[in-house]
Protein backbone atom coordinates (compact mmCIF):
# COMPACT_ATOMS: atom_id res chain seq x y z
CA UNK A 1 0.00 0.00 0.00
CA UNK A 2 1.15 3.61 -0.59
CA UNK A 3 1.59 5.91 1.97
CA UNK A 4 -0.83 8.33 0.96
CA UNK A 5 -3.59 5.22 0.95
CA UNK A 6 -3.28 5.61 4.74
CA UNK A 7 -5.02 9.23 5.18
CA UNK A 8 -8.55 8.03 5.75
CA UNK A 9 -7.09 5.07 7.98
CA UNK A 10 -5.71 8.31 10.16
CA UNK A 11 -8.98 10.11 10.21
CA UNK A 12 -11.07 7.62 10.90
CA UNK A 13 -8.39 6.55 14.06
CA UNK A 14 -8.47 10.42 15.26
CA UNK A 15 -12.00 10.66 15.39
CA UNK A 16 -12.19 7.42 17.47
CA UNK A 17 -9.63 9.26 20.20
CA UNK A 18 -11.64 12.39 20.04
CA UNK A 19 -15.17 10.91 20.58
CA UNK A 20 -13.47 8.64 22.97
CA UNK A 21 -12.57 11.54 25.01
CA UNK A 22 -15.72 13.11 24.83
CA UNK A 23 -17.23 10.20 26.27
CA UNK A 24 -15.13 10.50 28.84
CA UNK A 25 -15.37 13.64 29.86
CA UNK A 26 -18.99 13.02 29.95
CA UNK A 27 -18.79 10.23 31.84
CA UNK A 28 -16.59 12.02 34.86
CA UNK A 29 -18.82 15.07 34.83
CA UNK A 30 -22.20 12.88 34.97
CA UNK A 31 -21.64 9.69 37.07
CA UNK A 32 -18.67 10.87 39.67
CA UNK A 33 -21.34 10.22 42.29
CA UNK A 34 -21.27 6.48 41.26
CA UNK A 35 -17.35 5.67 41.74
CA UNK A 36 -17.43 2.07 40.64
CA UNK A 37 -19.58 2.94 37.22
CA UNK A 38 -17.75 5.37 36.47
CA UNK A 39 -14.31 3.44 36.80
CA UNK A 40 -15.68 0.92 34.65
CA UNK A 41 -16.79 2.90 31.86
CA UNK A 42 -13.88 5.08 32.00
CA UNK A 43 -11.80 1.76 31.39
CA UNK A 44 -13.92 0.55 29.17
CA UNK A 45 -13.90 3.48 26.71
CA UNK A 46 -10.18 3.65 27.32
CA UNK A 47 -9.56 -0.05 26.49
CA UNK A 48 -12.36 0.22 23.61
CA UNK A 49 -10.02 3.09 22.01
CA UNK A 50 -6.70 1.63 22.19
CA UNK A 51 -8.23 -2.30 20.63
CA UNK A 52 -10.24 0.01 18.12
CA UNK A 53 -7.12 1.88 16.68
CA UNK A 54 -4.67 -0.87 17.13
CA UNK A 55 -6.89 -2.68 15.37
CA UNK A 56 -6.89 -0.55 11.99
CA UNK A 57 -3.13 0.20 12.58
CA UNK A 58 -2.39 -3.84 11.82
CA UNK A 59 -3.70 -3.14 8.45
CA UNK A 60 -1.18 -0.55 7.97
CA UNK A 61 1.77 -3.41 8.45
CA UNK A 62 2.57 -3.00 5.22
CA UNK A 63 2.53 0.48 4.26
CA UNK A 64 6.13 1.64 2.48
CA UNK A 65 8.02 1.88 3.58
CA UNK A 66 8.02 -0.94 5.18
CA UNK A 67 9.13 -1.08 8.90
CA UNK A 68 9.25 3.01 9.13
CA UNK A 69 6.03 3.76 8.47
CA UNK A 70 4.25 1.40 11.03
CA UNK A 71 7.05 1.88 13.57
CA UNK A 72 6.76 5.64 13.59
CA UNK A 73 2.34 5.07 13.66
CA UNK A 74 2.89 2.48 16.59
CA UNK A 75 5.38 5.68 18.39
CA UNK A 76 2.82 8.15 17.73
CA UNK A 77 -0.06 6.86 18.63
CA UNK A 78 1.34 4.96 21.69
CA UNK A 79 2.25 8.64 22.39
CA UNK A 80 -1.42 9.80 21.95
CA UNK A 81 -3.35 6.96 23.73
CA UNK A 82 -0.57 7.56 26.67
CA UNK A 83 -1.45 11.45 27.10
CA UNK A 84 -5.69 10.83 26.40
CA UNK A 85 -5.98 8.10 28.75
CA UNK A 86 -4.65 9.05 32.31
CA UNK A 87 -5.62 6.91 34.83
CA UNK A 88 -6.57 3.77 32.72
CA UNK A 89 -4.54 0.71 32.35
CA UNK A 90 -6.01 -0.49 29.30
CA UNK A 91 -4.20 -3.85 29.89
CA UNK A 92 -5.53 -6.96 32.16
CA UNK A 93 -1.46 -6.88 33.93
CA UNK A 94 -1.34 -3.65 34.34
CA UNK A 95 -4.45 -4.54 36.95
CA UNK A 96 -2.38 -7.59 38.54
CA UNK A 97 0.59 -5.39 39.31
CA UNK A 98 -1.67 -3.24 42.10
CA UNK A 99 -3.80 -6.43 43.08
CA UNK A 100 -0.96 -8.50 43.55
CA UNK A 101 0.76 -5.77 45.42
CA UNK A 102 -2.26 -4.67 47.88
CA UNK A 103 -2.97 -0.87 46.02
CA UNK A 104 -6.49 -2.33 44.84
CA UNK A 105 -8.92 -4.72 46.23
CA UNK A 106 -10.20 -7.38 43.98
CA UNK A 107 -13.62 -6.09 43.63
CA UNK A 108 -12.24 -3.03 42.09
CA UNK A 109 -9.57 -4.73 39.80
CA UNK A 110 -11.85 -7.66 38.92
CA UNK A 111 -14.44 -4.77 37.25
CA UNK A 112 -11.47 -3.25 35.96
CA UNK A 113 -10.41 -6.50 33.99
CA UNK A 114 -14.05 -6.96 32.92
CA UNK A 115 -14.16 -3.63 31.41
CA UNK A 116 -11.10 -4.41 29.23
CA UNK A 117 -12.74 -7.27 27.67
CA UNK A 118 -15.59 -6.40 27.08
CA UNK A 119 -14.15 -3.38 25.58
CA UNK A 120 -12.19 -5.34 23.55
CA UNK A 121 -14.52 -7.39 21.93
CA UNK A 122 -16.57 -4.39 21.66
CA UNK A 123 -13.97 -2.73 19.53
CA UNK A 124 -13.71 -6.11 17.62
CA UNK A 125 -17.40 -5.55 16.28
CA UNK A 126 -17.00 -2.16 15.95
CA UNK A 127 -14.02 -2.14 13.49
CA UNK A 128 -15.81 -5.64 11.85
CA UNK A 129 -18.81 -2.61 11.19
CA UNK A 130 -16.25 0.28 9.81
CA UNK A 131 -14.57 -2.54 7.68
CA UNK A 132 -17.31 -3.03 5.87
CA UNK A 133 -18.08 0.36 4.80
CA UNK A 134 -14.61 0.31 2.73
CA UNK A 135 -13.93 3.43 3.98
CA UNK A 136 -9.99 2.73 3.49
CA UNK A 137 -7.74 0.99 0.65
CA UNK A 138 -7.05 -1.98 2.79
CA UNK A 139 -10.80 -2.37 4.54
CA UNK A 140 -12.36 -4.69 2.13
CA UNK A 141 -9.69 -7.26 2.34
CA UNK A 142 -9.50 -6.95 6.33
CA UNK A 143 -13.17 -9.16 6.10
CA UNK A 144 -11.75 -11.77 4.44
CA UNK A 145 -9.30 -12.51 6.95
CA UNK A 146 -9.30 -15.48 9.36
CA UNK A 147 -7.21 -16.40 11.76
CA UNK A 148 -3.85 -13.89 10.72
CA UNK A 149 -1.43 -16.49 12.61
CA UNK A 150 0.33 -14.13 14.45
CA UNK A 151 2.88 -16.84 15.89
CA UNK A 152 5.73 -17.27 13.42
CA UNK A 153 7.44 -19.62 15.88
CA UNK A 154 7.25 -22.82 18.02
CA UNK A 155 4.71 -22.29 21.20
CA UNK A 156 7.35 -22.32 23.93
CA UNK A 157 8.91 -19.51 22.16
CA UNK A 158 6.16 -17.62 21.54
CA UNK A 159 5.19 -17.99 25.08
CA UNK A 160 9.09 -16.85 26.53
CA UNK A 161 8.73 -14.04 24.16
CA UNK A 162 5.49 -12.61 25.35
CA UNK A 163 6.63 -13.58 28.93
CA UNK A 164 10.03 -11.59 28.51
CA UNK A 165 8.27 -8.79 27.15
CA UNK A 166 5.99 -8.44 29.44
CA UNK A 167 8.64 -8.39 32.33
CA UNK A 168 10.58 -5.60 30.29
CA UNK A 169 7.68 -3.62 29.92
CA UNK A 170 6.08 -3.74 33.48
CA UNK A 171 9.81 -3.12 35.22
CA UNK A 172 10.62 -0.67 32.54
CA UNK A 173 6.57 1.31 33.68
CA UNK A 174 7.69 0.71 37.57
CA UNK A 175 10.91 2.07 37.09
CA UNK A 176 9.72 5.70 35.12
CA UNK A 177 6.70 6.55 37.57
CA UNK A 178 8.92 9.76 38.67
CA UNK A 179 9.73 10.76 35.41
CA UNK A 180 7.90 13.71 34.39
CA UNK A 181 4.34 12.68 32.51
CA UNK A 182 5.36 14.89 29.05
CA UNK A 183 8.62 12.73 29.45
CA UNK A 184 7.38 9.13 30.68
CA UNK A 185 4.62 9.24 27.57
CA UNK A 186 7.79 9.20 24.75
CA UNK A 187 9.52 6.88 27.33
CA UNK A 188 6.98 4.32 27.00
CA UNK A 189 6.22 4.42 23.20
CA UNK A 190 9.80 4.29 22.71
CA UNK A 191 10.06 0.75 24.68
CA UNK A 192 6.74 -0.16 23.14
CA UNK A 193 7.89 0.55 19.77
CA UNK A 194 11.19 -1.18 20.52
CA UNK A 195 9.78 -4.24 21.29
CA UNK A 196 7.24 -4.46 18.22
CA UNK A 197 10.74 -4.15 16.21
CA UNK A 198 12.52 -6.80 17.69
CA UNK A 199 8.99 -10.01 18.25
CA UNK A 200 6.81 -7.93 16.12
CA UNK A 201 7.20 -10.58 13.13
CA UNK A 202 7.43 -13.37 16.06
CA UNK A 203 4.44 -13.19 18.18
CA UNK A 204 2.94 -9.46 17.52
CA UNK A 205 4.51 -8.43 20.61
CA UNK A 206 1.03 -7.59 21.84
CA UNK A 207 1.88 -8.36 25.79
CA UNK A 208 -1.56 -7.24 26.25
CA UNK A 209 -4.27 -10.32 26.94
CA UNK A 210 -7.74 -8.04 26.26
CA UNK A 211 -5.58 -6.19 23.10
CA UNK A 212 -4.58 -9.95 22.19
CA UNK A 213 -8.51 -10.96 22.77
CA UNK A 214 -9.63 -8.13 20.00
CA UNK A 215 -6.94 -8.28 17.64
CA UNK A 216 -7.69 -12.23 16.75
CA UNK A 217 -10.93 -13.82 18.36
CA UNK A 218 -10.65 -16.00 15.62
CA UNK A 219 -7.53 -17.48 16.48
CA UNK A 220 -8.50 -17.67 20.13
CA UNK A 221 -11.73 -19.68 18.43
CA UNK A 222 -9.36 -22.05 16.26
CA UNK A 223 -7.09 -22.59 19.12
CA UNK A 224 -7.70 -21.38 22.65
CA UNK A 225 -5.99 -23.42 24.83
CA UNK A 226 -2.23 -22.04 22.93
CA UNK A 227 -3.55 -18.56 22.18
CA UNK A 228 -4.43 -18.13 26.03
CA UNK A 229 -1.26 -19.61 27.00
CA UNK A 230 1.20 -16.97 25.00
CA UNK A 231 -1.24 -14.49 24.94
CA UNK A 232 -3.14 -14.55 28.62
CA UNK A 233 -1.05 -16.36 31.11
CA UNK A 234 2.53 -15.17 29.78
CA UNK A 235 2.11 -11.55 29.95
CA UNK A 236 0.11 -12.42 33.43
CA UNK A 237 3.05 -14.94 34.81
CA UNK A 238 5.58 -12.05 33.92
CA UNK A 239 3.09 -9.35 35.66
CA UNK A 240 2.96 -11.11 38.69
CA UNK A 241 6.92 -12.01 38.35
CA UNK A 242 7.96 -8.77 38.41
CA UNK A 243 5.35 -7.58 41.27
CA UNK A 244 6.68 -10.48 43.78
CA UNK A 245 9.98 -9.14 43.05
CA UNK A 246 9.25 -5.47 42.98
CA UNK A 247 7.46 -6.03 46.75
CA UNK A 248 9.66 -9.09 48.05
CA UNK A 249 13.42 -7.86 47.22
CA UNK A 250 13.35 -4.33 46.31
CA UNK A 251 11.13 -3.90 49.51
CA UNK A 252 8.55 -1.84 47.72
CA UNK A 253 4.92 -2.28 49.81
CA UNK A 254 2.65 -1.16 47.34
CA UNK A 255 2.98 -1.73 43.25
CA UNK A 256 1.86 1.62 41.02
CA UNK A 257 -0.67 0.88 38.73
CA UNK A 258 1.10 0.78 35.43
CA UNK A 259 -0.76 2.07 31.35
CA UNK A 260 -1.41 -0.30 28.69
Amino acid sequence: MAIGGIWPSLLLMAGIVAAVGLCRSLVRRRLHAHPHLCSFLLEAFSTFQVCACTNELCLLGNVEPKPHTALTLTYGFTVLHSSTLTGSTCNPCGVLQPLWGGGTSLRAGGLKIGAQFVAAALARVFMHFVWRLGIAEAHPGALSQGCSNPMQTTEVQAFCIELLFSVVFQLTILQVEAVKPSYRVHLIALLITMLVYAGGNLTGAIFNPALAFSLHPKCFYDNFLIYSLVYWIAPSLGTILVAFVWKSFLGYPETPTSEF
